[in-house]
């Protein structure tokens, strides 16, 4: 019985770092995200107290934005040959199964720090402006950029909430024309990566934290914003909006959604995303682990 009793209270333990870890990573990321420069006018009369907030991979872009990270490194580089065939395994697996691994996410995230430990912020923030321009601007579903436009036309505001590194979300958002991302933060002085992330990856619960972080700062109210995502992990991130879609839903999300009443949108058939006028939402991780699995291979 007190065998029994000490896993309890260490499993709780474990509970509430975990907790805390994805509340830490939240603040930092709605933190960083609204400390970046000033974005663009809204083209209607702006809607201060509703906003959007869209998942990236597989939601906003086809894939993971992380693999076409690494592709872009190995092409300087940064990866070996055999690094660059592991990680695209993991993409496949991703975009087959359409699931972010758990386990994965575990066994990389330790590693994930070793990347960027004593690499610059400005260095990597070049190297992303390159690697979209090369790999991901053709990647984007237009069906979801123009949900993402419909928000911005009714003078909405519209972040990226993603798994993916703050720097190179803040790039896709800013190319995009959207207002601004959160994403995973890593601690960095003097302009220099430490090895060691603010919290933990914005994943899973972090992502409802970050969301919830930057309403408070925004003055948003959550009950007229809306949240898109494909991922069952993203149902934390959904639920805290007035409105959840499920984009490209993986089988989890796809059940989750038609229980709760979710609008569902899937972009993946090949046929032309049906018009898009101005419909109810107006009124309201593969990433994290791929996060995690690109960010560990090591420069050669």
């Amino acid at each position: 019985m007190e065998a029994v009793c000490v896993s309890a209270w260490r499993g709780k333990d474990k509970s509430q770092e975990l907790e805390r870890l994805a509340t830490l990573a939240g603040e930092a990321s709605a933190q960083a995200a609204t400390t970046v420069a000033e974005p663009p006018a809204p083209p209607a009369p702006p809607d201060l107290t509703a906003a959007a907030f869209f998942d990236v991979d597989n939601t906003m872009m086809m894939g993971a934005s992380i693999f076409y990270f690494a592709r872009g490194l190995a092409a300087r580089k940064f990866f070996t040959s055999a690094d660059l065939a592991g990680f695209v395994w993991q993409q496949v697996k991703f975009r087959i199964g359409g699931r972010e691994n758990k386990e994965d996410i575990k066994t990389h995230r330790e590693r994930a720090l070793s990347f960027v430990a004593g690499r610059t912020v400005e260095e990597l923030t070049a190297i992303s402006e390159e690697i979209y321009d090369e790999l991901m601007a053709d990647k984007i579903w237009s069906g979801t950029r123009a949900l993402a436009q419909m928000h911005l036309d009714a003078g909405q505001r519209v972040w990226l909430v993603t798994a993916t590194p703050i720097e190179l979300a803040a790039i896709i958002s800013r190319r995009l024309g959207l207002t601004g991302a959160l994403g995973t933060v890593a601690e960095s002085r003097d302009g220099v990566y430490t090895g060691r992330l603010v919290g933990d990856l914005l994943h899973g619960r972090a992502k409802a934290h970050a969301v919830r972080a930057l309403a408070s700062r925004e003055g948003l109210n959550l009950k007229r914003c809306t949240a898109y995502s494909d991922s069952q992990n993203d149902v934390p991130m959904l639920s805290v909006a007035g409105t959840a879609v499920a984009v490209n839903p993986d089988s989890g999300l796809r059940d989750v959604a038609r229980a709760r009443g979710w609008e569902i949108r899937d972009f993946r058939t090949g046929r032309k995303a049906a018009r898009i006028g101005v419909p109810s939402v107006l009124g309201a991780g593969a990433v994290a682990g791929a996060v995690a699995a690109g960010m560990a291979y090591r420069r050669r």
